[in-house]
């Protein structure tokens, strides 16, 4: 019974030490399950294989003689078993070195975490199916599983659109959202999926206001009364996002009231994992998707898309907006500035109106701004028709002049400007909704963009050329000729089209998909802009020229980037920098001479410098000479061992074999530690 007990306990203090000794000498953590098992396995074997190798060098039988020799014996029987022992538990080792190796260790996780991941994954899981599920029905499952349906019953590029089309358009709210913005990248979609794109609908069954209600009480934190004196129970539209009600405040004001549907954003955070892990695995497995940054494209996607259920953010890009609207110039002879229509819903002074958002009545899931009466400029055919020519032409150049200097001047822009989200009042004036998307461009690429619009318009192909290429990434075996060559075709046509024949933007757009250059976010919200603003120009005013009217503007617009007190404050700032560089310059100039007279002039690596630097060298160099040691003590445990010279211990084994089996064994162990390094610096 005391021999059981023993051995237990000794199997157990084998199976931590092997496991304690395993991580300080490997330098890692080593799972302790394994070491567990391979302490156990060390103990079970150590004690027959030292007594085999006992056995095999004689010491067994000098020990039963007794007296010196016995004794003598004994002590380098003991020496034998250690070593057996220690080279069983070197095996042990290696055997943890290799597991390691092929299935790392990881850290275990909060039980907590745990249950959530697993939840997690079973719900991804669970809407992957459905979509694909989804897919197939609808004729797209080629998408998922190769092309032979596609080539067998989908034969022309525009039956596997539409089959595209449907699938999302019954996959939800994200993947609709996904679709929507796709079709306005034209640098990315080609035709007919780009048109069939632009068909898809959020529209959505409206829910009865009872389930909305509690979004509104919870955002603006009481009951509804005490911020509205009614609301219109009836939506005026409905997509799968939110809805959007008719409301009047306590204070007699008429206003739109948008909420979020109560289980939008839970759908949203499921299928944006989804969406990030599809785009990760095709630019991995796509050169078209890698060069186009298909992840970054979707990173940025779901960042908008995540920003759209927080109204806050929608909140202050309309604040923005409004801003920008505030500061663009009046025209003379064109459409009337102030308030248009008279309404609280246009900014001061402002040639276009822009709501006013009511903060007390909104939150992050309740948007509340000032009703906008009108008709959207893709459902006004008849109210346009009743204005004159010099109306509509007025109101184009309106609207055409608050783009332009939006982007080009204030650098904040309306970034889904279709004909839609473009309001004629019942008093002739437009009015902008809908501030989901805010495009932002820092000064500097507003500049190369102003360039780039320059030489467009005046047909320099090479000056065009030159300004997109600041601004964009091209990828390898870019053919620039060629490039240059189409852009050229596109402006030297441009002026021989026929009206409504498409934008210079969009044909811009289409070579540059074509030579898959990857345009920046920004750029391709100004680009989608402009070929949207064609489009609602042509809905004011068919026979409107964006790049024949455009063109005068853009001198005026320059100067309000350049004028004269912003160079002097310019020129202000970079004098005093260049100041502080001068007043610096003879100190270290006497400095440096000094060094040099005195012979203490040298050139130190700042970079080496620093405490971590430091401590990586010296790392690298510990483990350099740690390598080399372990090698050497090999070499030298070989040549012992083989040498078969030195005195005789008991039974015949001679004291070199006996020393050069520890020195292996410590080279042994100090080679498993280089090779486990190794693979922890090759693993993610």
């Amino acid at each position: 019974m005391l021999i059981d007990i023993a051995t237990i306990v000794l199997g157990a203090v084998s199976a931590v030490l092997v496991g304690f000794v395993s991580r300080r000498i490997l330098g890692t953590p080593v799972g302790w399950p394994r070491s567990i098992v391979v302490g156990v396995i060390v103990f079970l074997i150590g004690w027959p294989f030292a007594g085999w190798v006992v056995d095999q060098t004689g010491l067994e039988s000098a020990m039963a003689r007794g007296g010196r020799v016995g004794a003598e014996a004994t002590l380098v029987t003991v020496a034998v078993v250690i070593v057996s022992i220690g080279w069983i538990f070197a095996g042990g080792v290696a055997t943890l070195v290799a597991l390691e190796a092929i299935f790392p260790t990881h850290p275990l996780r909060n039980p907590v975490d745990v249950v959530r991941a697993a939840v997690k994954q079973r719900r991804r899981t669970r809407r992957y199916l459905q979509i694909v599920s989804i897919a197939s029905s609808h004729g797209a499952g080629w998408l998922f599983h190769g092309g032979s349906r596609a080539d067998s019953e989908l034969s022309t590029s525009q039956q596997r659109a539409d089959a595209i089309v449907e699938t999302i358009n019954a996959s939800g709210v994200t993947f609709v959202k996904l679709g929507q913005v796709l079709s306005t990248r034209r640098d990315l979609i080609p035709e007919p999926y780009l048109s069939a794109l632009a068909s898809l609908q959020s529209a959505a069954s409206t829910l009865p206001w009872e389930r909305l209600l509690p979004v509104v009480e919870g955002d603006i934190g009481g009951p509804l009364a005490s911020v509205f004196r009614s609301v219109d129970e009836q939506p005026l539209a409905a997509a799968s996002v939110a809805q959007v009600h008719r409301a009047v405040l306590n204070d007699g004001t008429a206003v739109v009231l948008k909420v979020q549907r109560p289980d939008a954003s839970a759908q949203v955070q499921a299928d944006v994992d989804i969406v990030l892990r599809l785009a990760d695995r095709a630019e991995v497995a796509s050169p078209l998707a890698h060069d186009l940054r298909v992840a970054a494209l979707a990173r940025g996607f779901t960042t908008t898309l995540l920003e759209e259920l927080d109204y806050r953010v929608e909140r202050l890009n309309t604040e923005m907006i409004r801003a920008a609207v505030a500061n663009v110039d009046h025209l003379d002879g064109g459409a009337r500035s102030g308030q248009p229509g008279g309404g609280p819903s246009a900014a001061e002074g402002s040639p276009i109106a822009v709501p006013r958002i009511h903060a007390a009545a909104s939150g992050r899931r309740v948007l509340t701004m000032d009703l906008v009466e009108g008709k959207p400029l893709s459902g006004a055919a008849a109210e346009l028709g009743q204005l004159t020519h010099e109306q509509r032409t007025a109101l184009a150049t309106v609207l055409m002049r608050a783009v332009l200097e939006q982007i080009l001047v204030h650098g904040v822009f309306h970034a889904d400007l279709h004909p839609g989200n473009v309001i004629l009042q019942p008093g002739g004036t437009l009015a902008l909704i809908d501030f989901g998307a805010v495009g932002i461009i820092e000064r500097s690429r507003r500049g190369h963009l102003t360039a780039l619009l320059l030489a467009a318009m005046s047909e320099d192909d090479t000056g065009a050329t030159d300004a997109l290429l600041q601004i964009v990434d091209v990828p390898e075996g870019f053919e620039v000729d060629e490039f240059r060559h189409e852009v050229g075709v596109v402006l030297t046509t441009q002026k021989f089209r026929p009206p409504g024949d498409g934008s210079i933007f969009t044909r811009m757009l289409d070579v540059i998909r074509r030579h898959r250059i990857a345009l920046p976010a920004d750029l391709a919200s100004a680009f989608r802009s402009f070929a949207t603003l064609e489009g609602c120009l042509r809905v004011i005013e068919p026979d409107f020229d964006l790049v024949e009217n455009a063109l005068p503007m853009v001198p005026s617009l320059m100067r309000k980037t350049v004028h004269l007190r912003q160079l002097a404050t310019a020129t202000q700032a970079r004098a005093m920098v260049t100041a502080g560089i001068l007043r610096e310059l003879p100190r270290r100039l006497d400095t440096l001479l000094t060094g040099v007279e005195r012979g203490t002039f040298g050139v130190r690596l700042r970079t080496l410098d620093d405490a971590e630097t430091q401590g990586f060298i010296q790392k690298i160099t510990s483990e350099v000479v740690g390598t080399l040691v372990s090698i050497a003590a090999v070499v030298i445990a070989v040549v012992l061992i083989v040498s078969d010279v030195g005195p005789v211990l008991a039974g015949g084994l001679r004291l070199l074999d006996l020393i050069g089996v520890v020195v292996g064994l410590f080279g042994f162990l100090g080679l498993l530690r280089v090779v486990r390094q190794i693979f922890v610096r090759r693993s993610p």
